[in-house]
């Protein structure tokens, strides 16, 4: 079937009043933004649905991109006739028996933006109605729960009809919540916290701690790469890159073991609260899941969270690793987080970090080190790349990455 146009169905837009226009404004913007590499598309936006012109491009690719975008509850490939009854019928069943099968019922959906056409719906239902029963053996009516609903619209510029309904990412649209920073590792869990954040409408940029030479390029481009499969949700992410071995070398040298892991994440937290100020956010996103490790106790989530009055939010804290993993199977960052490429957060791993560790001890061994020029240093050394959802990054080393799995 060649396409003319899909019709995408807003969703949790529909409840959001006075707020609307600007919600719809901001999933075409994305919309533009995951499609833009298909250049012949027209977009147009309108109160009650988004059209996606193709003019000739690949449906089924554009299908496959818009089905990752937040903000879209379910869209359907249409095709355009002119406004001639006698050619609605023929397309009408032809778009029946494309997907028939023996036993299946069907209904007739008419709808008219265009209250002038010659036939009103209840009378396009009938006659198409009837058409398909005379031409399609076998085949019945079911009003209420059909298998196949074919939907009619009747527009001023033609006819448009589709019997296909593929279900969307959901959520709101990324941008429409305010903008976060997500501290983003290596590993599985902070990938799945983000697709979460965009999933509810929050702009995350990413920030990533990296520790040359004690950190490989394969390990940046692996943060990069994750931060690629997230990109498809919005249309792209910043990635912002913070050189961190100064500040590991200076805790390992003054901190007492036990403390190694606190201070670090202290700094950490630091270091993204000024980014996110820097960068006019609203919230601090990680992957911290409750338990999980020594870091992610209660205990310690306090003394960490001690530097900042910011939001720290944690969408995964109360899921387990079985269902952070099923995520990010369903998301496409499995393969990639398991990759052994080591991040900061585990080098100079003490053995035994304190999992209760005490607030004022903390504070005291924070004091050790020159908290205010090591930020200072780090913050002059930060980079910041635009990273879009068909950005490569580790290529190069296919082969020896599918021997890693």
């Amino acid at each position: 079937m060649t396409y003319t146009e899909i019709m995408v169905r807003y969703g949790e837009l529909s409840t959001k009043g006075k707020n609307r226009r600007r919600f719809i404004g901001r999933l075409q913007g994305n919309v533009t933004k995951a499609l833009r590499r298909f250049s012949n598309l027209e977009i147009r936006a309108h109160r009650d649905r988004l059209h996606v012109i193709l003019n000739g491009e690949d449906s089924q690719a554009v299908m496959h991109r818009l089905q990752q975008i937040f903000g879209i509850q379910n869209f359907s490939p249409s095709v355009r006739v002119e406004r001639d009854m006698t050619q609605v019928r023929k397309m009408a069943v032809k778009m029946i028996k494309a997907q028939y099968q023996p036993g299946q019922t069907f209904k007739i959906n008419t709808r008219r933006s265009d209250h002038h056409f010659e036939m009103d719906t209840n009378e396009i239902n009938a006659d198409l109605g009837g058409v398909v029963l005379d031409q399609i053996p076998g085949i019945k009516v079911q009003v209420h729960h059909p298998d196949i609903t074919l939907r009619v619209e009747v527009r001023l510029d033609g006819i448009y009809l589709s019997s296909e309904t593929i279900q969307g990412a959901g959520g709101l649209p990324v941008g429409s919540a305010g903008r976060g920073m997500l501290m983003l590792s290596g590993g599985i869990d902070s990938p799945v916290s983000g697709y979460l954040a965009l999933k509810r409408g929050v702009d995350i940029q990413m920030v990533h701690f990296y520790s040359p030479p004690y950190t490989s390029a394969k390990a940046l481009a692996k943060a990069k790469a994750l931060t690629a499969k997230l990109a498809v949700y919005g249309g792209s992410i910043q990635f912002i890159e913070v050189p961190f071995a100064h500040i590991q070398e200076e805790i390992k040298n003054k901190v007492p073991e036990g403390y190694l892991m606190t201070v670090q994440r202290r700094l950490m937290l630091r270091l993204t609260d000024e980014i996110r100020q820097q960068r006019h956010g609203l919230a601090i996103f990680n992957g911290e899941s409750l338990g999980q490790v020594a870091s992610q106790t209660l205990e310690s989530m306090a003394a960490i969270n001690d530097v900042t009055t910011t939001p720290v939010l944690r969408p995964v804290v109360s899921l387990d690793k079985n269902e952070i993993i099923k995520i990010a199977q369903r998301i496409n960052t499995f393969d990639l987080s398991i990759l052994p490429f080591e991040d900061c957060c585990t080098i100079f791993a003490p053995p035994k970090p304190k999992t209760k560790p005490n607030l004022m001890r903390t504070r005291h061994y924070e004091d050790l080190i020159d908290v205010a020029g090591l930020m200072k240093e780090a913050l002059a050394g930060i980079k910041v790349t635009e990273i879009k959802p068909d950005d490569q990054f580790l290529t190069q080393d296919q082969s020896e990455i599918n021997q890693l799995l």
